[in-house]
């Protein structure tokens, strides 16, 4: 525990974090982050989701800004595909696949559902084949 010998500590640490550059925070409103979203799923761990509550996942195989999960593979995990407006941010990425579609990648790696995730907030794809991963996101990155 954390005690301050006067109200003037705790006041200033608040306004000092309240006045930080937090460049998450702006975007972590109401649990989103740009066109993505933040849930709880598997033990409390908070994963990158699609604003339709999706989980997004990442494949051990891709190489940073290159999809290597294409025709079968991509009937079992569709990539996350950006539209012709949409444009990188913070750690966000769009990437270009093999038949042409543009991809969001994030931190370099591309973004793909589960087809086994029939609702939202599910995570089934998780440490699928030891391939598959969710996207955990760490509260104090936040």
């Amino acid at each position: 525990m954390i005690r301050f010998a006067s109200l003037a500590a705790p006041a200033a640490l608040v306004a000092a974090l309240l006045a930080a550059p937090l460049a998450h925070a702006e975007l972590m409103a109401e649990g989103n982050i740009g066109k993505f979203k933040v849930f709880y799923v598997l033990d409390g761990k908070m994963a990158l989701a699609s604003q339709d509550g999706r989980t997004l996942y990442t494949f051990d195989k891709d190489t940073a800004g290159k999809s290597t999960c294409n025709d079968e593979c991509a009937k079992n995990w569709p990539p996350v595909l950006a539209v012709a407006a949409d444009a990188p941010f913070e750690s966000f990425s769009i990437l270009t696949r093999d038949d042409g579609t543009r991809q969001w990648a994030y931190e370099g790696k591309p973004l793909y559902r589960s087809a086994k995730d029939t609702a939202p907030e599910q995570a089934n794809g998780q440490g699928a084949n030891d391939a598959w991963h969710i996207i955990e996101i760490v509260a104090h990155d936040m």
